[in-house]
């Protein structure tokens, strides 16, 4: 059985850093792209980062230069560092993973239940 863990979040000022991270436990057989989405009040979701399998990352213009998304594949985790937080970063962050169990099984993808970053003064 495979479990998820979102962690991270809170609430900073402008121009601090957060760290946001997302682990997978149990039988996975592969993971193919690890992802970041964010919603703001009364906005749609939107993907904030991205990383496949590959290692090629791919941000949001909004997020570019002060988000760094990384997976570490021995641990199945997934960390989003996100620095000179601005005020229009606060947002509920999700965690999404596209996966696959086993080699027989088609490709999963999970949700995370969100965690709140909130930056103000």
């Amino acid at each position: 059985q495979v479990q998820f863990v979102e962690s991270g979040g809170g609430s900073v000022q402008p121009g601090g850093s957060l760290r946001l991270s997302c682990a997978a436990s149990g039988s996975i057989f592969e993971i193919y792209s690890m992802n970041w989405y964010r919603q703001a009040p009364g906005k749609q979701r939107e993907l904030v980062a991205s990383i496949p399998s590959g290692g090629t990352t791919n941000y949001a213009d909004s997020v570019q230069g002060r988000f760094y998304i990384s997976r570490d594949n021995s641990k199945n985790t997934v960390y989003l560092q996100m620095n000179s937080l601005k005020p229009e970063d606060t947002a509920v962050y999700y965690c999404n993973i596209v996966y696959r169990l086993n080699r027989w099984a088609g490709v999963s993808v999970y949700w995370g239940q969100g965690t709140q970053v909130t930056v103000s003064s």
